[in-house]
């Protein structure tokens, strides 16, 4: 029996920490935003705790089958009846067990988690509007007077299996999205037709794009990359076609980039120019027009 106690407590303690330490390797992408890193924490808290309980209870039942054997010469309890303190024990202590651990160990971390993802208008430096359709990305900067959209570009070739897959098959972009390192940034998405979803996995984010209502998230990414996602609500027939490519750059690249996108005011105004000086003045249309 202590071989057996050794055995499952050794088994605990290593998958415990197997859990604890895993990480991003087996199932997160490395985590590059604060919000990535919550729900990362939030996830091995989670798997650690159920671990504990499962070969906690996995350890009891397996003592109660060697031990409370009719063959081994043990013989059952007769308690029973309301008013017995065992029966009562053994039915509101798991109950205060598990309401503990919900409220208490999981409740915690997660209310902390939330609050920190709702928080999108606090010290925001960045506002990007996203707008989904079937099927691309539109990407708005409000302030800077800056849209495009982004369209997948692998070769229809590699779809179709007439040619080798690419690095990125499926999850390259015309116009990726283009973000400075370390500004918080505001996200907006909406959606000119059908319902879509927003989703980066190292972001640690993901927003539904919905017809008709604007809905918001946040994210401050602390490392440069490139960082690819993908829409990831059931949209329509070209639905796995809808990537999302993220270029996270340093703010002295991210200002050049966003001068190269803005359109040029100065021919605008040229053109403008001409017409208003030939026009007639007002007064003598209307002296024309009382004739």
């Amino acid at each position: 029996m202590r071989s057996m106690y050794k055995f499952c407590l050794g088994a605990l303690l290593a998958l415990g920490s197997a859990a604890a330490l895993a990480g991003y390797a087996f199932n997160f992408p490395e985590p590059v935003t604060p919000i990535a890193r919550e729900t990362l924490h939030m996830h091995n808290l989670v798997m650690v705790v159920i671990l504990i309980m499962f070969f906690l209870v996995f350890g009891l039942l397996i003592y109660s089958f060697v031990t409370h054997n009719k063959a081994a010469g043990y013989k059952a309890g007769k308690f029973t009846g309301p008013n017995n303190r065992k029966q009562w024990l053994w039915v509101l202590s798991p109950f205060a067990l598990l309401f503990f651990i919900d409220y208490v160990v999981f409740g915690i971390p997660a209310y902390h988690a939330v609050v920190l993802y709702e928080d999108t208008k606090t010290d925001a430096e960045l506002v990007v509007k996203v707008t989904g359709s079937q099927w691309l990305w539109q990407y708005d900067y409000p302030a800077e007077g800056v849209s495009f959209t982004s369209r997948l570009t692998t070769p229809r070739d590699q779809i179709d299996n007439g040619a080798a897959k690419g690095e990125h098959y499926l999850l390259e972009v015309d116009n990726p999205l283009v973000l400075p390192v370390g500004k918080k940034v505001r996200f907006i998405t909406t959606s000119n037709d059908v319902i879509h979803s927003w989703w980066v996995p190292a972001f640690g984010v993901k927003r539904d794009a919905v017809p008709g209502f604007l809905r918001e998230f946040w994210a401050t990414v602390e490392k440069t990359g490139t960082y690819r996602g993908q829409c990831s609500e059931l949209c329509g027939k070209e639905h796995g076609f809808m990537p999302v490519v993220v270029n996270v750059v340093t703010q002295e690249e991210f200002a050049k980039w966003l001068a190269s996108k803005k359109p040029a005011a100065a021919p605008a105004a040229a053109v403008v120019a001409p017409v208003a000086a030939t026009a007639p003045p007002a007064k003598a249309v209307v002296a024309q027009a009382a004739q």
